[in-house]
């Protein structure tokens, strides 16, 4: 698995798409540090940018990279190399490389404005944290998706409509079910929902830990009572765990079942 996560690496770093993805974060990191003189403001913008570019740059770059290599991977196949891990090599290997650009890219920057310094360095470090999570969780789905259809326009559709479901829709039937049923306690629901979609899971933990929860309303005091305390970190950190390691799982299971 070493190996082919290796070559996965080198071949997304030979990809004009992988420096693109870097030098957007490079600039955006300089341009929002030179604009704002506070840190704070530039990573809830930086927020904003990210909870929703990268969940569709994973997606797409994980059904991408599942079409294009078809042909390498039966070939891989055909040798007596286990399945898991010729895929896990690859989806870590695409997941991996994401991170790296992400980080690098945000990093570069910010060492440079010097974050270290600075008392929002535990925001930042949090935000590069849900990010890193982000991209390891819609590849994941995304192989997940490529591995269920032979089709790729199927597959890249049903990996738009995901990304759309989860970064928009589902806040929409998240807000009409409030205002529906606001006139019962809502707490549980609100907080079980939340841990449904990790989009929204790592925007309202970044919107919390930066101490703007009044924003949100009066599910921001329900969130702040929870995601603000050490549990509601480390639970929210769980689920988005949880959000890696369902979707790997079911990759393996798939592997086991399916006909190349």
């Amino acid at each position: 698995m070493y190996k082919i996560l290796k070559y996965s690496i080198y071949d997304l770093l030979r990809s004009r798409w992988s420096y693109v993805y870097f030098f957007f974060y490079l600039a955006l990191g300089f341009v929002l540090l030179f604009l704002n003189n506070d840190v704070s403001k530039a990573v809830i913008t930086l927020m904003n940018i990210i909870i929703v570019l990268t969940p569709l740059i994973g997606t797409i770059f994980g059904v991408m990279y599942y079409y294009n290599s078809k042909e390498f991977t039966e070939l891989l196949l055909a040798q007596p190399i286990k399945r898991n891990k010729i895929f896990m090599g690859q989806y870590l290997g695409i997941a991996l490389s994401l991170t790296l650009s992400l980080v690098l890219g945000l990093g570069i920057p910010f060492l440079a404005y010097g974050i270290f310094k600075s008392s929002a360095i535990f925001d930042f470090g949090l935000l590069l944290v849900t990010g890193s999570f982000l991209n390891f969780i819609f590849v994941a789905l995304a192989f997940n998706i490529a591995l269920s259809n032979e089709n790729k326009i199927k597959g890249f559709g049903y990996a738009i409509l995901l990304w759309l479901f989860l970064a928009v829709i589902y806040d929409g039937l998240f807000i009409i079910s409030l205002l529906v049923f606001n006139d019962y306690p809502l707490d549980k629901f609100s907080l079980i929902a939340t841990m449904f979609n990790p989009i929204d899971l790592s925007r309202i933990l970044i919107l919390l830990k930066l101490d703007i929860s009044a924003l949100l309303g009066y599910t921001g005091a329900i969130f702040k009572q929870f995601f603000g305390t050490n549990l509601g970190l480390f639970s929210s950190i769980f689920a988005l765990s949880l959000w890696v390691i369902f979707p790997v799982f079911r990759i393996n299971r798939k592997l086991k079942k399916k006909d190349f």
